[in-house]
């Protein structure tokens, strides 16, 4: 098929080379045109066929993985997703990869082809297909926006696994404490910083789910708070939400907002992947609804697939203020947009205007 998406897979690692290559092809939506084992033979490759999407190592020899993505998004920018293994050094490295471009971090797998775990399989395949879809700086042919429509990601399960829709409670007393809730995927990293390093120190607490692998969130949470006026941590069992405080959802487990009394606080929790992610933007919004009805502020930002859409309209139909970033702001406008089609949305809003509604709405 001649719009399949053409994957270059460039990793030192021949196992893990042959494990993403397996992974890929077993989609009929993608095509590995080629694998590369660095950088220098990526671009031999890259001169023949150019990929449509780039999966690369960080640590790889003869050159690393951060200065060949600085040098593709100068000259000939190609959406990348990095492959990281989960160390501390790792995964400050990989978030300033961000920084230079790269749209979706994915865990290295580790395991040999008969033990993957089909978790693992859906992130990686999902974040390949989210970076075919996203905006890339300096490239001067926009996207039509069809492929969005084509590649359809199907749920594999709802936020009912983790808080059954019979617990909404829509007569929520309304209190003069407001909390906010944001939920994105590709392209959040920096949308995210955007709008925190604009709010000052007595703004409303936050919490977020951001589509990131375990130990990343620690590793992005910190390198905000040291840029934030406001506090920024990677949020723990029984947290408090506070004023001033943004607590960011750690990855591989669902968070919830719970409250009691006039406290706010939030729920770790395990469970299967919601919309094919953990955490899920649906089950943070859930329980916001739930637990916090007119005293919320809910926010979807960029991302891919449909994750935060059913959540944010259950938060505006429980009395909450709802607000969808707008197309021309988005890396992927496919989250908002499903949320702005249900009519989940009280506000459709460009990324910079959104702090601003955060105080006001906040208040």
């Amino acid at each position: 098929m001649n719009n399949k998406i053409r994957v270059l897979v460039v990793d030192d690692s021949a196992v893990v080379r042959q494990t993403l290559a397996h992974i890929l092809d077993s989609d009929r939506n993608i095509k590995v045109i080629g694998t590369a084992t660095d950088p220098y033979f990526a671009v031999k490759k890259m001169s023949r066929e150019k990929p449509d999407v780039i999966t690369l190592d960080i640590e790889m020899p003869r050159m690393d993985g951060l200065t060949f993505l600085k040098r593709i998004m100068t000259q000939h920018p190609i959406p990348c997703v990095i492959i990281s293994s989960l160390t501390t050094k790792g995964t400050e490295t990989t978030l300033k990869a961000l920084e230079y471009g790269a749209v979706e971090i994915i865990t290295k797998p580790i395991m040999y082809l008969n033990e993957l775990k089909e978790e693992c399989r859906i992130k990686i395949i999902d974040a390949v297909k989210a970076a075919s879809c996203a905006k890339i700086n300096r490239i001067e042919k926009q996207s039509s926006g069809s492929t969005v429509e084509k590649i359809k990601i199907a749920p594999k399960f709802s936020a009912n696994v983790i808080i059954p829709d019979n617990a909404l409670n829509k007569s929520m007393i309304k209190t003069t404490e407001k909390v906010v809730v944001i939920g994105a995927s590709t392209g959040g990293t920096e949308a995210i910083k955007r709008m925190l390093t604009e709010l000052p120190p007595d703004c409303p607490g936050i919490v977020i789910v951001q589509h990131m692998p375990e130990q990343f969130t620690r590793s992005f949470a910190k390198g905000l708070n040291e840029q934030c006026s406001i506090t920024v941590k990677e949020a723990q069992n029984n947290d408090t939400v506070l004023r001033g405080q943004a607590l960011i959802a750690p990855g591989n487990y669902h968070t919830l907002l719970k409250r009691s009394g006039a406290r706010y606080y939030i729920k770790i929790k395990d469970g299967p992947l919601v919309n094919r992610h953990r955490p899920s933007v649906d089950v943070l919004f859930r329980a916001t609804a739930q637990y916090a009805g007119k005293n919320a502020v809910g926010i979807l930002l960029t991302g891919m697939g449909n994750d935060g859409a059913q959540g944010l309209l259950e938060m505006r139909q429980n009395g909450a203020y709802t607000i969808a970033q707008d197309e021309k702001s988005c890396i992927v406008f496919g989250m908002p947009h499903e949320a702005i089609k249900i009519g989940a949305a009280d506000k459709i809003l460009p990324l910079e205007e959104i702090s601003e509604y955060i105080m006001r709405k906040g208040k």
